[in-house]
């Protein structure tokens, strides 16, 4: 099985995202960095990459923020182009781990046909309003599945198989900002794949830059969250049949 390509989304994190391209490629991986839209310094930053790391880095350029949904799916799209089977998602802003990226790839490689999903392991650093927030979004998407199959569906650290993602984005309007790591994996769930939980650390640097809009992204999920019940009660019948015959 090839190696997967690591697909990273970029949207001004320009002091983060060298370093973790530098620990991406100390694994050996190739590396599709998306550009969603970010300011000339955080661009230039991306050009600097792209030319220093000539042929292992891509770079994918948006001409104005789609958001990360927006932004991952235009990255899984130009995985699959490459020809790549899986694509490794992983964010730009130093929050996950590259050391487990091994770990990540080892399980893809024995469940090819699965998502391969991170469960965070945080420390202190974790704000406490986001930590309650993620635990409401755990429980609607344990209604929305009828299954506890889905440890952690907001953990931006996961590995993709491309034949399974890249035809469900393209028929399937999906949201493209922070409510995207969390419909795709329902609506994957939803069509039988398979999904792999593995505990990661997780970390919170006091000085990060997040994007998640308190106002905007919450009135998204929440919507996404009424869309997928509703889509779950159509469902249901046969989300309780798969249950019991996989019993």
């Amino acid at each position: 099985m090839r190696d997967p390509v690591v697909v990273i989304p970029v949207y001004n994190h320009p002091a983060t995202i060298g370093r973790m391209v530098d620990a991406v490629r100390g694994h050996g991986l190739r590396c599709i960095l998306v550009d969603d839209g970010s300011e000339p310094g955080c661009a230039a930053v991306l050009d600097a990459l792209a030319a220093g790391y000539s042929g292992a880095v891509t770079l994918v350029r948006l001409p104005q923020n789609r958001g990360k949904g927006g932004a991952m799916m235009a990255g899984l799209r130009e995985a699959k182009r490459q020809g790549y089977a899986h694509a490794l998602q992983i964010d730009a802003d130093g929050q996950h781990d590259p050391a487990d990226i091994p770990r990540f790839i080892a399980l893809s490689r024995e469940h090819p046909r699965a998502v391969i999903c991170g469960c965070p392991i945080y420390d202190a650093s974790v704000p406490k309003g986001r930590l309650y927030g993620r635990y409401l979004t755990h429980v609607w998407v344990w209604i929305n599945t009828l299954s506890l199959a889905i440890r952690d569906s907001m953990c931006g650290f996961r590995v993709y198989p491309l034949d399974r993602v890249v035809p469900l984005i393209d028929r399937v309007t999906i949201g493209q900002r922070m409510d995207f790591d969390c419909e795709v994996l329902v609506r994957l769930h939803w069509r039988g794949v398979a999904i792999i939980n593995v505990p990661t650390r997780v970390y919170y640097p006091q000085d990060g830059v997040s994007h998640f809009h308190a106002w905007r992204d919450n009135v998204l999920i929440s919507r996404m969250h009424a869309v997928l019940f509703l889509g779950m009660l159509v469902r249901a019948p046969w989300l309780l049949w798969r249950r019991l015959r996989g019993a």
